[in-house]
């Protein structure tokens, strides 16, 4: 049974069936932490009980938080409620052979991106540079770093308790010779990396389109960037298409070759509203 379901039929057996489909049906697991999400029409009082079973029917699960807003500010974080079990937000959390110390309060993390870690890591061609423009707690970075052949990873936050994380993270997983952690808002960190990087991830929807030139900037003169983005469609295809045009228009602003080798739909984030991701190989010329 799928952890989603699990929730639906606790709440279900709590309060019935109607109480159950208000319910966001996905359980989100984080190490030995699990998190739920408040709905608007529920009270936090609600999930309690909801909780407390939780841990008796997963184990492994020592504390359980309510996600009580959507994700907000630069430093992406959301506001929880600790709902049951041990009262702390820090865990350790596992990833394609990779440990990573995590304090939810503080940073972003999403398991939905752990295909996208290993898929981007499985792209990088031996000795490339790379910029990762949101890093967070360093998990693309890391990921890549311990599973490919880079020669070095510029690896951006703005957040401070998320840098702080990733120093600690880059040496858990002993790459502290690939990846450099740096401390700043990326459109002005990469302006003393121009033309130097193979590659560059932009996997922060909201600014992903706003940073775009710089990240081009900061390719060499044949590079590939990964851009993730929210998109608003009737159907998957159709938010695929729209986020390619958008891209596609935007670099042909400035003044490149840009080709988009492949593009997925990442997850569903609400009703005909998508993150997707466009894998784009750019050659330019010199920027207008």
């Amino acid at each position: 049974m799928s952890r989603g379901k699990l929730l639906r039929e606790i709440v279900a057996d709590l309060y019935g069936v109607e109480a159950a489909k208000k319910v966001w049906g996905r359980l989100e697991v984080i190490g030995d932490i699990a998190i739920l999400r408040k709905p608007p029409d529920l009270n936090i009082e609600f999930f309690k009980p909801v909780a407390e079973v939780l841990l008796k029917k997963l184990p492994y699960v020592k504390s359980v938080w309510l996600a009580i807003s959507p994700i907000k500010s630069e430093h992406r974080v959301r506001e929880y409620v600790h709902l049951a079990g041990e009262p702390r937000s820090e865990t350790i959390y596992k990833e394609h052979g990779c440990l990573f110390k995590i304090d939810i309060l503080n940073v972003y993390i999403s398991p939905t991106l752990s295909y996208e870690h290993i898929r981007i890591a499985k792209l990088v061609m031996k000795n490339e540079n790379i910029i990762n423009m949101f890093a967070g707690a360093g998990l693309f970075s890391i990921i890549i770093a311990k599973h490919a052949k880079p020669t070095k990873i510029l690896s951006i936050d703005i957040n401070p308790r998320a840098y702080a994380l990733m120093l600690e993270n880059v040496k858990i997983n002993k790459v502290e010779d690939v990846v450099q952690p740096v401390l700043g808002d990326a459109a002005e960190v990469v302006k003393a990396y121009r033309g130097w990087a193979d590659r560059v991830l932009m996997p922060l929807p909201e600014l992903s389109y706003k940073y775009l030139s710089e990240a081009v900037e900061a390719l060499k003169a044949k590079g590939f960037i990964h851009v993730y983005d929210f998109v608003t469609a009737e159907n998957p295809t159709e938010a695929l298409r729209l986020g390619s045009l958008k891209f596609s228009s935007k670099l042909s602003g400035l003044g490149v070759k840009a080709s988009i080798n492949h593009g997925r739909v990442v997850r569903s984030v609400g009703p005909k509203y998508y993150q997707i991701v466009l894998d784009i190989e750019i050659v330019k010329d010199e920027i207008k």
